[in-house]
């Protein structure tokens, strides 16, 4: 049974260009049951209806996710590089957004193994993916779907960790104080040295501290871009750790495509 939780938040400013989005999908974020609770942040469907071809781009996080497409569930290693999905005619994804230390437990072995890649579930986990991806794609109940994906979790025996709790909650310090800009600062709050912070983060979440405060603070200007109102882009790069406008620019381009006033300015954006 679905949790009686209140729906999360999760992470909006990802979605790249939200306006023209909107027209075309829409996501639902459900809170998951109890015995998942430690290690699933939230379980995400998209339905859509595109009368054309919709190219959707998503920043991607420090955070592994398992989705139900093309009759496969797959695992979602956390990736540097820019995630796009193409969109065409009527459909739905069905996905799990795993706390930043939470998939270790499933794995049973390193995330970073896993990074920058995108694999079937059972190569992954042990289990067939097959019949539980079938029953979410052939599905069109939220409920049905997310019980289907939350029995094939359980049969991976997830067991509860504390290393991964403490990791999680370090990651979303990261994500909610902007006024971390460096890992070091990261690894003071921690009470560890750079180089512990450095393993730890590699084995739970699959990449470094240094990328993820970066990442964070990249979505931190693209919510703000998505905000609609006036930016003072050369204020905020200081506010969030850059050396300077053209370096907050430099890597906003790398990562959204676009300049963020350009990025601001478009009508897809707000």
């Amino acid at each position: 049974m679905l949790a009686r939780m209140s729906t999360p938040r999760g992470v909006p400013e990802a979605i790249v260009r939200p306006k023209a989005g909107e027209r075309v999908f829409d996501v639902e974020r459900i809170a998951p049951a109890a015995p998942l609770g430690e290690f699933v942040d939230y379980y995400w469907l998209v339905r859509w209806k595109a009368g054309t071809r919709h190219h959707q781009q998503v920043v991607p996080q420090p955070r592994v996710h398992v989705a139900a497409e093309d009759g496969r569930l797959f695992v979602h290693g956390v990736s540097r590089q820019p995630f796009w999905r193409t969109l065409t005619g009527t459909g739905h994804v069905l996905g799990v957004a795993f706390y930043a230390g939470g998939f270790r437990s499933l794995l049973k072995s390193s995330v970073g193994t896993i990074s920058g890649t995108v694999q079937p579930a059972r190569n992954i986990l042990g289990h067939d993916d097959r019949p539980v991806a079938m029953r979410i794609l052939t599905a069109t109940d939220t409920a049905e779907m997310v019980n289907a994906v939350q029995e094939y979790l359980l049969r991976c025996d997830p067991t509860s960790d504390l290393i991964g709790r403490e990791v999680t909650t370090l990651v979303e310090e990261a994500r909610r104080q902007r006024t971390i800009t460096r890992a070091e600062q990261l690894a003071s709050h921690a009470g560890a040295s750079l180089r512990r912070l450095q393993r730890l983060f590699t084995d739970y979440v699959g990449i470094g501290p240094k990328w993820i405060i970066q990442r964070f603070r990249i979505l931190d200007a693209v919510a703000a871009a998505h905000s609609g109102e006036p930016i003072r882009w050369g204020w905020l790069a200081g506010e969030l750790g850059f050396s300077d406008q053209a370096h907050l620019t430099r890597v906003f381009t790398q990562v959204v495509g676009t300049p963020p006033a350009a990025y601001q300015r478009d009508p897809a954006t707000s």
